[in-house]
């Protein structure tokens, strides 16, 4: 049985709170989401999940370094089997859209599972695929012992992407679940 543990990105406050836009908090949608992603993965017999965050007031550290590196402990002493963590994408030009995926490095397992999970949402959302990319320095996806995708979502600061993620998250679950099946030739 698969174990995912699901990072909803970020704190309800600083340290480590998201980005806003179209005024919408990441950390909220982000909340979300992972929450309905877990009730469907936690919902098949074939897989178990946990998440980061288990409300959406719970605060994650005291400060940046000590919110990712208790993400990443809590998923690698549990034995998780993939690590997922969700993000919006901001930008300064708000017609930036699509969503994009990042692991440690090209052809690892995180990568095919970003891969995967990239395509189902930009299938089930509708958003443009802006493909998946090698972030070796991002805490979460160096410091995690098993295949880990950083998934951006969408862009919370483009009005569609923002509106999208906020009135239809069962969608983004959806999109990410089904990416999660085809991760495991389900």
């Amino acid at each position: 049985m698969p174990k995912v543990f699901i990072d909803q990105g970020h704190n309800p406050q600083n340290p480590n709170a998201g980005a806003e836009g179209n005024g919408l908090r990441e950390q909220d949608i982000t909340y979300e989401i992972g929450t309905i992603l877990a009730g469907l993965l936690n919902n098949n017999p074939d897989f178990e999940a946990r998440l980061s965050r288990n409300s959406p007031t719970e605060q994650i550290g005291t400060s940046n370094a000590s919110s990712l590196s208790q993400r990443v402990r809590e998923a690698n002493e549990w034995g998780a089997d993939i690590f997922l963590s969700l993000h919006t994408n901001a930008y300064t030009n708000p017609s930036a859209t699509g969503v994009e995926a990042y692991a440690y490095r090209v052809g690892s397992d995180g990568f095919r599972l970003g891969e995967d999970v990239v395509e189902q949402l930009s299938l089930i959302t509708g958003l443009n695929n802006r493909g998946t990319f090698a972030r070796p320095s991002l805490y979460v996806l160096r410091r995690t012992g098993m295949p880990a995708a950083l998934i951006e979502m969408g862009y919370i600061t483009n009005p569609n992407d923002a509106a999208l993620m906020s009135e239809q998250p069962e969608l983004f679950a959806l999109g990410i679940y089904n990416g999660i099946l085809e991760y495991f030739g389900m």
